[in-house]
């Protein structure tokens, strides 16, 4: 018999047992299916409650307090007066930058607690580079970021430290959330360097078992650990939806099946853990000095063999005929590679990736680089490619020439692929993809050929080089790519670049027609000269003193380029992130088991999560490059209802203790219902149209008359709704450890704010077969930094910290613990930091005001908790300073509730 109402799960954790209570089961359902509310796609609108007729509808500033009050006038309740100036100021100060407001910005304030000072006040703080450390703080938490590997080692990881860096300077730069989502799992794939492979340093950031047994076994039984740790990961920070629960079977609770969790890991199997060296930006300005030099040379270079080939083909023209027919078939685009990446109509640009280069009226391909064009504005099924191309070399294997390509299809002329040196017209998955049983090519290294691909009505694909047929016709269904979605590309065979998809060689000209040539047309284009000059004919034309000069210019490149290359690789650091690996063919492993296995099974999502399709389309076998990117795309798609919903909540909870739902990693059956689906709903709606702009959503909640409550207690409302579930008025809520110790060094007028870096250690490590951290206190400015910048070992205790309920990060903590405990009290009083910081106060307060007793009393009432002392404090604080110094004066301040909550 199921049991009703409330189930209660005894969860392991290390010696201890904790009982943690499932929410309502009710009386009908024991588990979510496809219809659950979190699991339906976003509303195209949402109707704002209209509250005109409700009293106290003059209370509401935004279409949040609509929501709000219709709720709260539903449940007999009614809103809170507004929070005072000096309340308000000082909660809005550590929500968004986690210190505490000087006295002359509070006094500031109170003079002028208008609407405009207050919107002001939101936008400056938003822009403070320290919103960045605060809320990448929070960020921190979710993401289970440690700086050791946790288990028996429990080594230091000595580069994680970038990661969360980035994540700073992703807040601070207010990045899109859907691009911060997708860095996180696939940016060292899609930005190389730093950036990328710190933002990957996410998938990385939790423990990671370093002591695997010697057994085959026991290394599967290991490796599948630690997939199910990165997928939960994955899962409840952006989808809110607890993944790796379905490991064994499938999930209890929500629509997610054993077989989809296979599925989601083979998406991730080429995820490993480990340092990468990695190019960094610390002397960008020294590369940006040989980037101008390298240019201006590049371009002297450059205008005297623009002039010269001029010259060259002006002499073919006088002296050599060629021949030309005189009319020859007109292309819908045609690409000559003369100045620029557009083409001849000069009404389709090409974007060039990579280190593509344009000289001589060529297209120069390294093997590692590529031009896109923009979207093309006609669709297309029959169809003409022509290139005429120059290879490095016969041996590569793979590279596309020309290609079409929209999201789903593409058509390549591609070289060596399937067979070495022989051209074939390459598809995705080889779908309109045979051998032409044409001889192999032996001459495209040495001197330009022309190639061609016709694909005609009936599914017949004809290639040709130098205008004769190559091999045999073959038949296929062809693919019609659609106006304004399908693109060019030369020199990749198919996005995403990468593995042997890139051409090496010279592309000098290609041309795209709109139906299909016919022999004798093809003929046509081959017979004409082509415009390109060698680069011996044109050293040729040169005079001695222009080659001489020409010469110089080259040396001089070369030069300026090597001094790059120096300081390029200077430049590299290491950063611990994923250690890509070849990922396999994943099998759904039966309950879990590493022994017994079932079908084999490709990349893919959930099916249950509306929007972008589950369905990857990749080979079993597929890279992972090509997995992960696609599980970024399909994570941050748009059309992803949970990616919005889980950050909207996430920022709700964070601004009031509580989000609508109050588990913000769990979003499925566990975590319930909504206490306001209809202001959630909308919130998502205009944070996806918003563009995912974290700062904008910080606004809309900040500004609202909700956020701006009084935390004053109200017997009648308190009775009713005890945990502020309708939001009758903003809650106090106790300051993290961090935002105390950090508010202790700034009113102590001790805290360094440096951006960035290394962080510092407040530890000393011992090693005695695994790694032990021992706590050091001492006076030490490098030990003054922001509490984020605290280099974190898993297992390392600092007694504040701990004492105020700041997590270990061996797991996640989408949710803080609040207690109370005498503990607390004693480190404000007796911890050796917070003694040695009440010294550093009270010198700060005799150098602002001197000696004189009531001056010292009002400042550092003002400075600890922002307003000055009434009489009777005046008169407790005069007692205390002249019976046990000021310094006993300061550390009461700090052991006062005000300090340690915020109204």
């Amino acid at each position: 018999m199921a049991l009703k109402c409330r189930q209660f799960f005894l969860m392991a954790t290390g010696v201890m047992g904790i009982l943690v209570a499932a929410p309502c089961l009710g009386e009908e359902s024991e588990r979510a299916d496809e219809s659950w509310w979190s699991l339906q796609p976003l509303r195209d609108s949402i109707t704002v409650p209209h509250i005109e007729e409700i009293p106290n509808s003059g209370w509401a500033r935004n279409e949040i307090d609509h929501f709000i009050l219709k709720k709260l006038v539903a449940k007999d309740l009614h809103p809170s007066p507004p929070a005072s100036a000096r309340a308000l100021i000082r909660r809005l100060y550590v929500d968004l930058v986690g210190l505490p407001p000087t006295p002359e910005t509070v006094r500031a304030y109170e003079k002028n607690p208008s609407d405009t000072a207050y919107a002001e006040l939101v936008d400056e703080l938003l822009a403070s580079p320290h919103y960045g450390e605060r809320w990448a703080r929070h960020w921190l938490d979710v993401v289970r970021f440690g700086e050791s590997d946790g288990f028996e080692r429990n080594r230091p990881r000595n580069h994680a430290w970038p990661y969360r860096d980035w994540a700073i300077n992703a807040f601070n730069a207010d990045m899109p959330y859907d691009e911060f989502a997708q860095k996180q799992i696939a940016g060292d794939l899609t930005h190389p360097g730093a950036e990328g492979s710190a933002a990957a340093g996410f998938l990385v950031a939790g423990v990671h078992n370093t002591v695997v047994g010697s057994s085959e076994e026991m290394k599967r039984l290991a490796r599948q650990d630690e997939l199910e740790e990165i997928a939960g990961a994955i899962g409840q920070t952006f989808l809110g939806l607890t993944i790796n629960c379905a490991r064994c079977h499938d999930h209890k609770y929500d629509p997610i099946s054993t077989t989809e969790y296979y599925q989601f890991i083979s998406a991730i199997d080429g995820v490993s853990h480990g340092n990468r060296d990695v190019l960094v930006e610390d002397r960008a300005k020294e590369l940006a000095v040989l980037d101008q030099q390298i240019k201006k040379l590049q371009e002297s270079l450059h205008s005297i063999d623009r002039a010269t080939r001029e010259a060259v083909l002006q002499w073919r023209k006088t002296q050599r005929p060629t021949g030309k027919p005189k009319t020859l078939p007109t292309a819908l685009r045609t690409w000559t590679f003369d100045k620029n990446y557009t083409d001849a109509s000069g009404s389709l640009q090409g974007a060039p990736s990579g280190t593509p280069r344009l000289e001589g009226g060529a297209l120069y391909l390294d093997g590692k680089s590529f031009v896109k064009t923009g979207p093309l504005s006609k669709e297309l099924r029959t169809k003409s490619l022509v290139a005429t191309v120059v290879l490095s070399n016969l041996d590569q294997r793979g590279g596309g020439v020309v290609t079409i390509a929209d999201t789903d299809a593409f058509d390549s002329l591609v070289f060596g692929e399937q067979e070495p040196r022989r051209w074939l017209a390459g598809s995705n998955n080889f779908k309109r993809t045979e051998s032409f049983q044409a001889p192999e090519e032996n001459l495209a290294h040495t001197k330009p050929v022309q190639l061609a691909l016709t694909y005609a009505g009936d599914g017949t694909i004809t290639g040709y080089r130098n205008g004769q047929v190559y091999g045999k016709p073959y038949q296929k269904e062809l693919h019609s790519f659609k106006a304004r979605e399908s693109y060019l590309l030369f020199g990749l065979r198919h996005e995403p670049p990468g593995d042997n998809r890139f051409l090496s060689g010279q592309l000098l000209e290609v041309h795209l027609f709109d139906r299909v040539l016919s022999a004798a047309e093809v003929a046509a284009l081959a017979g004409v000269e082509t415009e390109y000059v060698s680069e011996e004919q044109l050293v040729a034309y040169l005079d001695p003193k222009e080659k001489e000069h020409r010469d110089a210019l080259r040396k001089e490149i070369e030069t300026a380029q090597e001094q790059r290359k120096k300081a390029a690789d200077g430049q590299k650091r290491k950063i611990y992130t994923v250690d890509p690996r070849q990922p396999g063919v994943m099998r759904v492993h039966v309950r879990g088991s590493v022994k017994d296995y079932g079908a084999e099974v490709p990349p893919g999502g959930i099916h249950a999560v509306p929007g972008a399709s589950p369905d990857f389309a990749l080979a079993k076998n597929a890279s992972d490059r090509e997995r992960r990117i696609k599980l970024a795309d399909w994570i941050s798609s748009p059309n992803n209802p949970l990616l919005s919903r889980v950050m909207v909540n996430r920022v709700w909870h964070y601004h009031f203790g509580r989000g609508f739902v109050p588990t913000p990693s769990d979003l499925g059956f566990n975590g319930g219902q909504p206490s306001h689906p209809g202001l959630l709903e909308w919130l998502s709606l205009q944070f996806r149209e918003g563009g995912f702009r974290i700062k904008d959503l910080h606004r809309k909640i900040l500004l609202s008359a909700t956020y701006r409550q009084a935390s004053r207690k109200r017997a009648n409302a308190f009775e009713q709704d005890s945990d502020n579930r309708w939001l009758w008025r903003n809650s106090p809520r106790r300051v993290e450890a961090e935002v105390l110790r950090d508010s202790i060094l700034s009113v102590a007028g001790k805290l360094d704010l440096k951006l960035g870096g290394q962080g510092f250690k407040d530890w000393e490590m011992k090693e005695e077969g695994t790694a032990f951290y021992f706590p050091i206190d001492k006076e030490d400015n490098a030990f003054n930094r922001r509490t984020i910048y605290r280099v974190n070992p898993r297992g390392d205790r600092s007694a504040l910290l701990d004492n105020f309920d700041c997590p270990d990060p061996s797991a996640a903590a989408p949710t803080r613990s609040v207690t109370t405990t005498p503990l607390q009290a004693l480190s404000l009083m007796n911890n050796a930091f917070l003694i040695r910081m009440a010294g550093h106060f009270a010198i700060r307060i005799e150098e602002e005001v001197g000696h004189d007793p009531d001056a010292q009393i009002r400042r550092a009432w003002e400075l600890a908790l922002c307003r000055a002392p009434d009489a009777e404090e005046v008169q407790l604080s005069r007692r205390l300073r002249n019976t046990q110094g000021l310094v006993a004066l300061c550390r009461a301040l700090w052991n006062s509730n005000e300090w340690v909550f915020i109204e």
